[in-house]
């Protein structure tokens, strides 16, 4: 037997190895002979790791893990929290687990844990999904339910989220398909059972939501649209047919929300019908809190709101968030990862300004973001209109640190005014200084009037110091004082008193 019968057959990767050492050899590192996988037409070489090819993704993060990463920034929201990061984490590590044994037999009528969450506005809902996106690393979309139609032509299509996945993804339609997209308002979808007019087309929207919702598949280029129209055209000259991009929806997961005014009643009449035990079921039904009504909040309460019984049904994942008082609001601004103060950090940075807010001032923003009833974003509301001037005016100035004081925050006009007059008339008393080697002072009163006379024209205390006092330097070299104070009667009379002042003083001699 020969020695070519004694070898072993070599396999595809052995001839592949040595047809690019040859080559490389021959032609250099330019020419790189693809594994069997990459090539056209070729199936991947293990469709049991399809995940693999998506490494960008967390599909095997732990609840725990998920739960511990947003309480880094949610505050006040446990119950929530918890639910999200163990329905969510297990959605993602559920679908590593049939990807990886896609031989077995599906399951008819699987419904994945979309998430339905009910809360007032402000409390974090957009920010918790946004997260969980991040963290997980798919791409996220963020859709408003009042602007869809059943039609597609008032507002827009519910495909348009779908599509907008694949954009959010840069293009990669795979990425796209694991995408998570937040649908806001939903309870604006709910008919009240009138059966006409807007009621029909709320109940198509849901009705289009649920196929999507579910498992169903959207073209990628819009069917109406003029430009893909004249791009499929192009295709079909060139190549003889129209490839059509699809986007497969059984992975994507969809999470709802809306403040759903109105539903509370529709709970507390059910429980008033149960024999809960109470004395007088009225009262004490009434007795409990909105938000804790909503944890209590069923299916039949969600269709008797105005909700198709599909619609409820493709929705498993029920949460409620609590409602923020003035000590929630609180814990946020003091979270070392408040969005609200990091921003206004940064903001000021970009001037080369450090801020800081001591915790009065973060308590009294709190009170005053409670007064305006618009959960969390009230403190952005807030700490913006507080901080406008000083983000305008601090700029101009050599500053490079600033702590927000209750103070400031009671009064931040009369507060900032005083730190430029305090600015400016230190930066006069310097170079006046360094010119003239005198020590320059000024009374309160003297100051009071400088920022009269500052507001009336429009100028900094600097710029009036140096127009009524510009002569000064010259008249005091004359008198050789080496420190000088300025009262009111010189800011109000400048030219005449110096001239005063070098009269006495050649009296004397």
């Amino acid at each position: 037997m020969s020695q070519i019968e004694n070898s072993k057959s070599p396999n595809p990767d052995d001839i592949r190895n040595d047809v690019s050492n040859f080559l490389r050899n021959k032609y250099g590192d330019r020419v790189i002979i693809p594994p069997e996988a990459e090539r056209v037409g070729n199936p991947p070489a293990d469709k049991n790791n399809d995940e693999k090819s998506l490494p960008n993704i967390h599909f095997d993060l732990k609840p725990t893990e998920l739960e511990s990463y947003l309480n880094e920034y949610i505050v006040g929201q446990q119950e929530a929290v918890e639910v999200l990061a163990t329905k969510i984490a297990t959605h993602f590590n559920r679908m590593k687990y049939e990807t990886r044994n896609s031989d077995m037999e599906a399951l008819v009528g699987n419904i994945k844990s979309n998430v339905l969450m009910i809360g007032p506005t402000g409390v974090g809902k957009t920010y918790l999904v946004k997260l969980i996106a991040k963290k997980i690393g798919v791409p996220f979309v963020k859709g408003d339910a009042t602007k869809f139609s059943e039609t597609g032509y008032v507002g827009g299509d519910v495909d348009d989220l779908v599509r907008n996945l694949v954009h959010e993804a840069n293009g990669d339609i795979r990425l796209a398909e694991y995408g998570i997209i937040y649908l806001d308002e939903i309870d604006k979808i709910a008919s009240s059972g009138n059966g006409f007019g807007p009621d029909v087309s709320r109940s198509g929207v849901q009705r289009n939501l649920l196929k999507l919702m579910e498992e169903g598949e959207v073209d990628l280029k819009v069917p109406h649209d003029l430009a893909s129209q004249m791009e499929a055209a192009m295709q079909a000259q060139r190549t003889g047919k129209v490839e059509r991009k699809k986007i497969n929806t059984k992975n994507i997961l969809f999470v709802t929300s809306g403040a759903f005014s109105g539903l509370t009643d529709i709970i507390r009449k059910r429980l008033n019908q149960q024999p809960m035990g109470f004395t007088n079921k009225d009262a004490d039904v009434l007795k409990i809190p909105d938000e804790n009504i909503f944890k209590m909040v069923r299916s039949e309460d969600l269709i008797k709101f105005g909700f198709e019984t599909e619609f409820v049904g493709r929705l498993p994942v029920v949460v409620s968030l609590d409602g923020l008082d003035v000590e929630g609001l609180y814990q946020i601004l003091k979270n070392p990862n408040s969005t609200v103060i990091l921003g206004k950090k940064r903001d000021f940075r970009a001037y080369g300004i450090e801020i800081d807010f001591d915790d009065d001032a973060l308590h009294r923003i709190a009170e005053l973001a409670f007064e305006e009833h618009t959960g969390a974003r009230g403190l952005t509301s807030v700490v913006d209109r507080l901080l406008l001037k000083y983000e305008k005016l601090l700029p101009d100035t050599n500053l490079d640190h600033i702590v927000i004081t209750r103070e400031i925050v009671e009064n931040s006009t009369a507060e900032l005014e005083k730190i430029l007059t305090n600015y400016y008339i230190k930066s006069f008393q310097t170079r006046f200084l360094v010119r003239n080697n005198i020590v320059i002072t000024f009374t309160k009163e003297a100051i009071q009037m400088l920022q009269d006379k500052a507001r009336q024209h429009g100028q900094n205390v600097e710029q009036v110091c140096n127009e009524l006092l510009g002569n000064y330097e010259y008249g005091l070299k004359l008198l050789n004082w080496d420190k000088f104070t300025v009262d009111a009667d010189i800011i109000k009379n400048p030219k005449e008193r110096l001239e005063e002042l070098i009269k006495k003083s050649y009296e004397k001699k």
